[in-house]
């Protein structure tokens, strides 16, 4: 899928997000622009954590000594990096650094913070679809999920990259709403681009922590599925607690699915595989809908990423792991 954010014209204004189930193009003309690392405010080195305004968009970021930031290779400018804490956008303009701020406690996060080196493109669509298509997780209001995607059924999809697995699951699905959370601001940016682009209208990005979301913000029986594709692995044995898939991740979780939906895990790494299964499969709350009680097969509805292609190139497996919440 190529996979370049294109800049969209400073005029066009955001499409309001109306509730139409009838197929939308696929968005297979967007790219991703490549990642980068930011600190994240609340946590040490080791201790990780788990839209835009209708106005035009803003001139690009002067970089600390005056210069302007140099183009990419593909010709689009970087804006400048972001200070430690410091705001990217002006409030409600787009997603915060920090929205949880010291509201809650601090505690092992499973992920790491990534928000520096936006596009000028993926910025300027963060600009201007955040304050539509975007929310802070905040932990501080409880969400009307029906309200939000016109009474479709609802998946929660915890990380999603750059967004491109998203956009197509999306698009191939228009009856389902997708509630998608990450804290890469680069992969928010380009998501709001490739769901404006395709004319999507079921997809709603979050920014923040999943743990805070499902824990403050969701009612109970909320969800008609989640997805966690591809988590960190936290490979070393010493950061193993910071893996998502974990008992008492799966007791908040079970709580906000509704009977019968289902938890879709996919991973490559062969140790993580295995402790999803154990810890799964001994949960009471969820049952393996693979015969067996083995790995099942990679369902059609989830696209084979590019990330993932690499993988397989190198030789490894990837397991997708679909188990049913039990009544």
């Amino acid at each position: 899928m190529d996979s370049t954010v294109p800049e969209t014209p400073a005029t066009s204004a955001p499409t309001a997000m109306t509730t139409s189930h009838a197929p939308r193009p696929r968005p297979e003309t967007l790219s991703a622009a490549p990642s980068g690392d930011l600190h994240d405010p609340s946590a040490a080195p080791d201790a990780p954590a788990s839209a835009p305004s209708r106005a035009a968009a803003a001139p690009p970021v002067r970089q600390p000594d005056g210069r302007k930031p140099e183009p990419r290779s593909g010709g689009e400018p970087e804006e400048a990096p972001v200070r430690r804490g410091s705001r990217m956008f002006p409030d409600g303009d787009g997603p915060s650094p920090d929205p949880a701020g010291s509201h809650f406690e601090r505690r092992i996060r499973s992920f790491q913070p990534r928000r520096s080196r936006v596009t000028a493109g993926q910025g300027e669509a963060l600009r201007r679809l955040w304050g539509t298509w975007g929310l802070d997780i905040d932990g501080q209001r409880v969400l009307d999920l029906d309200a939000m995607f016109g009474g479709l059924p609802v998946v929660l999809e915890i990380g999603f990259g750059m967004g491109e697995a998203t956009a197509l699951m999306a698009a191939d699905d228009p009856s389902t709403g997708i509630l998608a959370v990450d804290v890469h601001t680069p992969g928010q940016g380009n998501l709001l681009a490739l769901a404006e682009r395709a004319g999507l209208t079921n997809v709603r990005v979050a920014n923040g922590d999943a743990i805070i979301l499902l824990r403050e913000m969701l009612r109970p029986d909320a969800l008609d599925g989640v997805r966690v594709y591809f988590p960190d692995p936290w490979p070393k044995k010493r950061h193993h607690k910071r893996r998502l898939i974990q008992p008492a991740f799966l007791d908040l979780v079970a709580t906000r699915m509704k009977p019968g939906a289902v938890l879709h895990c996919a991973t490559d790494w062969e140790p993580y595989a295995e402790q999803m299964l154990e810890v799964l499969t001994a949960h009471p709350a969820f049952a393996n809908t693979a015969p067996g009680g083995a790995y099942a097969p990679r369902p059609a509805f989830r696209p084979l990423t590019r990330f993932e292609g690499q993988g397989i190139d190198k030789g490894h497996v990837v397991h997708d792991l679909l188990f049913r919440r039990t009544a």
